[in-house]
């Protein structure tokens, strides 16, 4: 690691990796300034259902424009989608070992509204953070921060659902741990953090510093 700073975008229930560089990098920063990137992290998480990895998305407002900023990206509550969460969420992980210990601290983020995106995201990383017991050290960049940067290591499309457009992070090296339907999939590396804390509870602080290299 030769850079200080990591640059990573707004997540949703943000995956494993994500919260790695939280607890490996001495400076965040979030990308807020950015024209917002639809099928990302932004606003999906991937969780472990009964029949394998599952992809819940926040929809959003679509904009007028076919550009918009990821800090004006606002919240659709014209579908119950919140509730569809919840009840996903519970069928995946209602016989995890940590799954009664942890689900009352997140009931909010299912049943209170915010506006925008970024509030609900930065809201859910200051909870997790928590319950990590880790610093939740972030600031939001103050203006569009471009492409290779001097003195930043820039993980906004490093860190992606899809394969194909991630790019290779030399940094995190996904350890095993137990998952609720493993026997039936297998072990599904860095899936939402919430699959963690359920599995693992107290030790996954423990697991994110397994995890880098």
């Amino acid at each position: 690691m030769e850079n200080t700073t990591a640059l990573l975008s707004t997540a949703y229930f943000a995956p494993i990796q994500y919260y790695c560089k939280l607890i490996q990098y001495p400076n965040v920063m979030i990308e807020q300034w950015e024209n917002y990137s639809k099928q990302s992290y932004r606003n999906r998480c991937n969780i472990y259902g009964a029949n394998g990895a599952l992809a819940i998305s926040v929809p959003v407002v679509k904009a007028t424009n076919k550009k918009v900023l990821t800090k004006d990206v606002k919240i659709s509550y014209d579908t119950n989608w919140q509730k569809l969460h919840w009840k996903g969420i519970e069928s995946a992980y209602k016989s995890s070992p940590f799954y009664e210990y942890y689900i009352d601290d997140l009931e909010r983020f299912f049943n209170q509204k915010w506006d925008f995106l970024l509030d609900f995201n930065l809201e859910i990383q200051t909870e997790i953070s928590e319950i990590l017991e880790i610093e939740n050290k972030h600031s939001l960049t103050e203006d569009f921060i471009p492409l290779d940067a001097p003195d930043i290591t820039d993980f906004r499309n490093v860190i992606h659902p899809k394969p194909s457009k991630g790019i290779n992070d030399t940094e995190f090296a996904p350890q095993f741990y137990t998952q609720v339907f493993g026997d039936k999939h297998g072990f599904i590396p860095n899936l939402s953090i919430l699959d963690l804390i359920f599995n693992l509870g107290p030790d996954s602080s423990y697991y994110l510093e397994s995890c880098l290299k």
